[in-house]
């Protein structure tokens, strides 16, 4: 290991260093200012104030350090300074700003003070020798500074992360567990979490989260315990702020091609209906924005339910061929969607209107009335909706009575 320097500094040397301190201290906050854009507006008050206790307790420090029998170990800050440096760092992580932020801080800090201090000590009668070890020996002393700073800035940043990850996690949960509102509300608080007016549930390929959070605005609550394992396996729930109205398409086509499935915007304290939807589209494999599969959703609300509907409307189509049967149900299906009109209903199935008219005169002995009853009507519409409304009920389930 190399021989660290020897600094022998004269009393008088280190008078005229200690008198210029406030002046270094206030250049130095002024110079911070000036160039680095997160503490602008942060040193005016009381950050400003102790930024520049800070910086003459340093340098002090060093001072007196440079002026004892110590002298080559200068560049060693003292206990109370490193852990000074250490409650700086985690304070700055506390006010949001940047590690980078507080390490250009440090090289600002260390520039104005080594320009101020030198000065001083050349007339002082420092000869250049000394001055060059005085030069070493600063810089490294608040290298030692300035690394502490960072440790107190990463340490607060891991442990308030950690807490705060926590209380984000549990929040999501007490959204979708069914826990009362109000325990949202005091989680959302503790966790610093500003509510916003709705939240979306996005269920997300793992594989694609991080893209999927990259391209949207807003803090995004996650987790990976509300999916059920069935569905769940290799995905993950995000719950999304305030992608209502317009801003669902910009959503949409960040999950483009991704296999998510995007529920309907909710109050944030109401998103397990929008999870629950999502779900089922999941589980149906319907596409990615639910708000497109209303119809089938509904129809596929309760199944066994549809199956009896189908088979008492569609009853009449029961004793006829397969082929005959669908041709009259598809028939049946475009008559109702086109509301009657012919031409249209042609057109839909590429027959001949006279086609038409001959299957509906069919259907008419085979219904009766029924194709004038509304009630009638709207059973029919349900049941031939259905993604297996084709053909005759189906013979191991005959027309209930």
């Amino acid at each position: 290991m190399a021989e660290q320097p020897v600094l022998r500094l004269s009393r008088h040397t280190v008078n005229e260093l200690r008198n210029i301190l406030p002046d270094v201290a206030e250049r130095t906050v002024s110079a911070i200012t000036a160039d680095v854009p997160s503490y602008s507006h942060a040193l005016s008050g009381p950050m400003g104030e102790t930024i520049r206790t800070a910086v003459e307790l340093a340098l002090g420090g060093f001072i007196s350090l440079a002026g004892s029998q110590r002298g080559g170990a200068a560049q060693t800050p003292t206990a109370p300074a490193v852990d000074g440096a250490y409650q700086l760092g985690r304070g700055e992580a506390r006010s949001g700003r940047s590690v980078d932020a507080l390490l250009s801080a440090y090289r600002i800090g260390a520039r104005v003070a080594w320009r101020e201090m030198s000065s001083t000590a050349v007339r002082s009668g420092v000869d250049a020798d000394t001055l060059g070890r005085f030069a070493e020996l600063v810089f490294a002393y608040i290298d030692e500074l300035s690394a502490a700073s960072v440790a107190g800035h990463n340490d607060e940043l891991a442990t308030t992360g950690r807490v705060r990850q926590r209380l984000l996690e549990r929040l999501a949960a007490s959204l979708l567990d069914g826990s009362a509102p109000e325990v949202a509300e005091t989680t959302a608080e503790r966790a610093d979490w500003t509510p916003p007016t709705t939240l979306t549930a996005v269920i997300v390929p793992e594989s694609q989260v991080r893209t999927v959070v990259n391209s949207i605005a807003g803090e995004i609550l996650q987790s990976t315990e509300a999916l059920p394992s069935d569905l769940g396996e290799g995905r993950e729930l995000l719950l999304v702020p305030d992608v209502q109205g317009r801003r669902r398409a910009s959503l949409l086509k960040a999950l483009a091609g991704l296999g998510a499935v995007a529920g309907p915007a909710r109050p944030w304290l109401e998103v397990r209906s929008s999870y629950e939807r999502a779900l089922r589209v999941l589980a149906l494999g319907l596409g990615t924005d639910s708000e497109e599969h209303l119809v089938e959703l509904v129809l596929g609300a309760d199944t066994s339910a549809l199956d009896d509907l189908r088979r008492r409307a569609l009853a009449p189509l029961a004793e006829l061929g397969p082929t005959s049967a669908e041709k009259l149900s598809e028939t049946l299906r475009s008559w109702i969607l086109h509301q009657g009109r012919r031409d249209a209903v042609a057109a839909d199935l590429f027959v001949h209107a006279q086609t038409v008219r001959y299957r509906m005169g069919q259907l008419r002995e085979l219904f009766g009335d029924g194709l004038e009853d509304p009630r009638r009507i709207l059973e029919l519409t349900i049941a031939l909706g259905s993604p297996t409304a084709t053909g005759a009920p189906s013979p191991q389930h005959p027309p209930q009575e």
